[in-house]
């Protein structure tokens, strides 16, 4: 966007108030993206904030041929997969299991939701760092292919492959270990 080349070219000029105007544009749409990845509200504060100083000592780095807010959505990204690899971090925490269950009341329900998400828990984290990244940004914070591919800078092909691959080596877990998960189907 203009507006975004703007405030940029006025930050690398000096005026470092600028940068105020690119933080409170994007600041609320990073951290719902940060927290869908994490599922944990502190840490993505953390995250988004790192993010951003990230973002700022590397704004010369940016090359205006591309769209602002897919460079620095892949930026913040990358930031987090450095640290998700620094912390061993799950990509879904066991606290979500509890977020997921509250509310319900029957033990059969709670049980069963819980096994489930136990399940991709461990499913997800035998994927690789980039295919889990893929799985996490289409399913979890429900993007297009296209946008994948723009925030990651991978092909468009590259992350069909990636996603169908990813789905294809959970299935394959959960076949060989004799279980059934529906949500891993062909068709999803």
């Amino acid at each position: 966007m203009e507006e975004d080349l703007k405030w940029v070219r006025e930050v690398l000029a000096g005026d470092k108030q600028a940068y105020a105007h690119i933080v409170n544009k994007y600041k609320n749409p990073l951290y719902a993206t940060i927290l869908r990845m994490t599922r944990n509200s502190q840490d993505a504060q953390d995250y988004v904030q790192d993010a951003f100083l990230k973002v700022y000592s590397q704004l010369d780095k940016y090359k205006e041929t591309g769209s602002f807010s897919s460079w620095l959505y892949r930026v913040a990204i990358n930031h987090c997969m450095d640290e998700f690899r620094k912390k061993r971090h799950q990509s879904v925490p066991s606290g979500f299991v509890e977020e997921v269950t509250a509310g319900e009341s029957q033990p059969e329900v709670i049980f069963m939701k819980k096994e489930k998400y136990r399940q991709l828990e461990r499913l997800l984290a035998t994927l690789p760092e980039d295919e889990r990244l893929i799985i996490l940004l289409r399913y979890a914070n429900e993007l297009s292919y296209d946008e994948i591919s723009e925030m990651t800078n991978i092909s468009l092909p590259t992350v069909r492959n990636k996603l169908h691959r990813a789905k294809k080596k959970m299935r394959d877990t959960v076949k060989r270990e004799g279980g059934d998960y529906h949500e891993l189907s062909n068709d999803r």
